[in-house]
């Protein structure tokens, strides 16, 4: 009777203390950030509220936000939507190496794809100097605009459009869709009266959360924006904690909360529009048969690689070569080809060479931690159900649901005074970004650590069960075994995310914890451009090669687990 005693209280103290981990990381900073809302400083107070709301700065920028998110959304969707149907659909040939390499964009920080884009034009660009097609140096990018920016939201959320829609596709009743060609139906009909019509949850949830990517991103609207003086909510907080301090941290703490409501009225609109109809499907039957393209194949399958060599190939090929040559403005041939850019970020400049040991040991840390955490609070969610447990698993969706600048935002104020007792401060180190990772990304290991948990039979932990096994000794022995495919394939998509991020370490870094992100910023923003560029490719190197390992261990994850892979 004591040694069961013994094992309950274990038990419920690793449920206690996964709880209370979990309310740290999410709930805490945005309970702090509210209570700034009500009390700047500490003081109940309404004035700094009002002289936010009241500037004319917020509103532009706050349009712009809402201009960009909007644009960047319906762009998304036509490239996703298109390119799921293509896919899911059709007979195309190489779909798997299709979805690969169109995927790859998403998986990239947004800063290195506005980056490669815009060596890819302008007058710097080492490709149209080849072509003999650069316009004169001293002349304007083209793509420091409202519609640059719109584009390259387009280009980047469209594989996440694409995993959604695509994701509903596989859902899709085989009957209806042989019944309407049976009856007649062209493609064309049965694509616009059955199939789009069963796919509008799918199209919009992708859209909601590609507004709410729009909105919350950071990295092209400041390497787009900032030049053309074109602000949104994102790089207005940027500019005024870099010019302004903690004393400013009052008002940009409203900007935070004006991100995070037009992100959470983006979210409504789309439960909204998805309640005003049934879409619901009675029955489940096998995959849709692929349409035959016939004649139209090579034709469709060389459009289809076309939008890759479009929005993957050419700006790769564009940042390579700006990383090649030695100085801006020098054109790139075989006496003037380097390899100096990446000997000095990777060893000669102090704080790119540290930048890449922070971002190493921060991307493995916050995934080594999601590992750990992921499986217990997994195991709570989707086999030990109780009525907290949605508490739960909304309080780790929430960070990484928000725009991240709401999320930095917040930790800047939980952490500008030292923890109590402890007596310890993270502001202003490292710590509080690896804070800020482990909570943002932690949801990327505890999703597929549910979906493989509902995949998995529970009957070897209920016999351990029966047999007196706590539950340490079940998650230990047990259950991580049979999980961990999935759980660690959750741990590579954090390295891969938090690898190279922006968003939330440039509201938080300081001298000595600089990030990947931070380093490549600051080297363009600082005209430093053929340095900004040689970071980006060793980034997207690793990202591709992480991608491609992960992928031999495919056959062993469950379906979903890799978004590239079926």
């Amino acid at each position: 009777m004591r040694i069961f005693r013994d094992v309950q209280g274990r038990d419920a103290a690793l449920i206690v203390s996964v709880s209370v981990i979990v309310a740290a990381l999410s709930l805490l900073p945005m309970l702090r950030l509210l209570a700034e809302l009500v009390a700047p400083q500490g003081t109940p107070s309404a004035s700094v509220l009002f002289e936010t709301l009241a500037s004319g700065s917020t509103w532009i920028a706050t349009w712009h936000s809402i201009q960009i998110g909007l644009g960047g959304t319906l762009l998304a969707l036509i490239f996703g939507i298109v390119a799921a149907l293509l896919v899911g659909l059709t007979d195309m040939r190489s779909r798997n190496l299709f979805v690969l390499f169109y995927v790859v964009p998403l998986m990239i920080a947004p800063q290195v794809t506005a980056l490669a884009w815009l060596q890819l034009f302008g007058p710097s660009s080492q490709f149209l100097k080849i072509l003999d097609l650069a316009p004169p140096l001293g002349s304007q990018n083209p793509l420091y605009s409202v519609w640059g920016i719109i584009f390259l939201l387009g280009v980047q959320y469209g594989p996440l459009v694409f995993l959604i829609v695509r994701a509903g596709l596989r859902k899709l009743p085989r009957e209806l869709v042989e019944a309407g060609l049976s009856a007649g139906a062209s493609k064309w009909t049965v694509l616009f009266t059955i199939i789009l019509p069963l796919m509008t949850p799918s199209i919009i949830g992708a859209a909601a959360l590609a507004f709410v990517s729009c909105v919350g991103n950071f990295g092209i609207p400041a390497f787009l924006g900032i030049p053309a003086n074109y602000l949104v909510l994102p790089t207005l907080i940027y500019q005024r904690l870099a010019g302004g301090g903690p004393a400013v941290l009052s008002s940009v703490a409203v900007l935070s909360v004006l991100i995070g409501l037009i992100a959470v009225a983006g979210i409504v609109a789309q439960d909204f529009i998805a309640r005003r109809r049934d879409f619901r499907i009675t029955a489940t039957s096998l995959a849709v048969a692929p349409f035959r393209l016939g004649r139209w194949r090579l034709i469709t399958e060389i459009a289809a690689w076309f939008l890759i060599l479009i929005v993957l190939v050419l700006p790769i090929i564009g940042l390579t070569l700006s990383a090649l040559v030695p100085a801006y403005g020098v054109p790139l041939n075989f006496s003037t080809m380097t390899l100096d850019n990446f000997r000095f970020v990777m060893f000669a400049h102090g704080a790119s060479a540290r930048a890449f040991s922070n971002s190493i040991a921060l991307s493995l840390a916050a995934a080594l931690f999601a590992v750990l955490l992921a499986v217990p609070l997994g195991y709570m969610i989707a086999w030990r159900k109780n009525r907290w447990t949605p508490v739960l698993n909304f309080a780790a969706e929430m960070p990484y649901a928000l725009p991240g600048v709401v999320l930095a935002i917040a930790c800047l104020l939980m952490f500008l005074k030292p923890l109590p007792v402890v007596d310890i401060s993270l502001y202003n180190t490292i710590w509080i970004i690896l804070f800020a990772y482990l909570a943002r990304f932690f949801v990327l290991a505890l999703r597929p650590t549910i979906s493989g948990l509902h995949q998995i039979d529970r009957g070897m932990e209920e016999a351990a069960r029966i047999a007196g096994a706590g539950l340490f000794y079940r998650l230990r022995t047990v259950i991580f075994p049979l999980v961990a495919p999935a759980t660690l394939a959750g741990g590579v998509l954090i390295f891969m995310t938090a690898f190279c991020e922006l968003t939330v370490s440039a509201l938080l870094w300081s001298s000595g914890s600089e990030t990947l992100g931070v380093v490549m910023f600051s080297f363009e923003q600082g005209g430093d451009s053929a340095y900004a560029a040689a970071i980006s490719v060793l980034v997207v190197a690793v990202t591709f090669m992480l991608m491609l390992a992960t992928n031999l261990f495919a056959r062993r994850l469950p379906n979903g687990v890799i978004p590239w892979r079926d």
